[in-house]
């Protein structure tokens, strides 16, 4: 009986391994197909590229750096930055980049650069929640630093998040799946001519030029007026910060005030016709300007310039959040006129 029971544990023992290594052999396999779709995605292509033309760069050369999220690289534009304040700046946001990554890419920054100022996007909807795995992925995938990444994953990281990092198969299912529902969706309507709801889609050109900036000339789709204006319901008076992301913008103070940086924040517009949706703005605004203030940070808020001043009209956005080329040209020439005037 004790053999019996030796023999038929041993075979659970051996079943169990082999269902290990099976299910290791499945997860490596997706997981190269899910990391090769995710390696095709364009915007996390304009920001290997972002990260691969930094670290190129001569040591100490550079003036002037932007960070922050796609706000950032979607408003700033080095090469306008020089034509008028004769500054060498660099590009350094990453798509939904959160105050956490922008501390450690920060920290990354000064490992190669002293800049003289930090240019901060400060848009609300990224200091709003604890974490966000997608725009920490982004980061990580460029980032060249295994020293500071494990910093951060130890620092930031959840523990159900570090788990789900270890397995390519689950940390890029979602990139692998949105792609090939596209590839199948093209695939069906050119083999079987299957009829396609035509949705108004804007025409343009993007991509990756240099410094970090990613050239845009699309204009946004009348769709995103109404119908898929990701601003609609939001009530500033329910806008908080996160209690972790408030932590890591005052580190990120911190830090700039340690290299002898001059820290400057900078919330760059949204559509037009998407403030029109957002009630009570000046709830968001305030809080963002107290934090500012608080901690003795210039600070220029572009929606409430764009009010008052009426800088930009609706064919300067490429979506409902997001400036195109035409847009960046008016932005940046009116920052750099308040920089000289506030700033140099």
């Amino acid at each position: 009986m004790r053999e019996n029971s030796f023999i038929s544990s041993s075979k659970i023992i051996i079943k169990l391994i082999i269902f290990v290594l099976i299910a290791a052999v499945v997860f490596f396999h997706f997981g190269k197909d899910y990391k090769a779709a995710a390696d095709k995605n364009a915007v996390n292509a304009f920001t290997k590229s972002r990260f691969d033309d930094f670290y190129a760069l001569d040591e100490n050369t550079l003036d002037m750096v932007f960070i922050g999220s796609s706000h950032s690289y979607c408003t700033f534009d080095p090469e306008k930055i020089y034509e008028h304040l004769e500054i060498q700046s660099f590009q350094m946001g990453t798509p939904l980049q959160h105050a956490d990554t922008t501390y450690y890419s920060l920290k990354e920054i000064y490992n190669y650069q002293n800049p003289e100022y930090v240019v901060m996007e400060l848009y609300w909807d990224v200091v709003d929640d604890d974490f966000e795995p997608k725009q920490a992925d982004s980061f990580f995938e460029v980032l060249q630093n295994d020293e500071l990444k494990e910093e951060y994953m130890k620092k930031v990281f959840p523990n159900g998040a570090k788990a789900k990092y270890k397995f390519p198969a689950i940390r890029f299912q979602q990139e692998y799946f949105a792609y090939r529902s596209k590839e199948m969706e093209e695939e069906i309507i050119e083999n079987a001519g299957v009829y396609k709801p035509v949705i108004q889609t804007s025409n343009g050109t993007e991509y990756y030029r240099s410094l970090g900036y990613t050239f845009c000339d699309t204009v946004i789709a009348e769709s995103e007026f109404d119908r898929t204006n990701q601003f609609k319901n939001l009530d500033g008076k329910k806008w908080e910060f996160s209690d972790t992301q408030l932590k890591y913008l005052e580190k990120i103070v911190d830090l700039c005030e340690e290299k002898g940086s001059q820290l400057i924040f900078v919330t760059a517009p949204v559509a037009n016709v998407s403030m029109d949706y957002i009630k009570n703005y000046d709830a968001i605004h305030e809080k963002l300007a107290d934090f500012a203030e608080k901690h003795n940070v210039p600070y220029i808020d572009y929606n409430i310039v764009n009010k008052e001043e009426k800088l930009l009209e609706i064919e300067n956005f490429r979506d409902d959040a997001h400036l195109n080329d035409s847009g960046v040209a008016i932005v940046d020439e009116h920052f750099s006129k308040w920089f000289k005037e506030n700033i140099k």
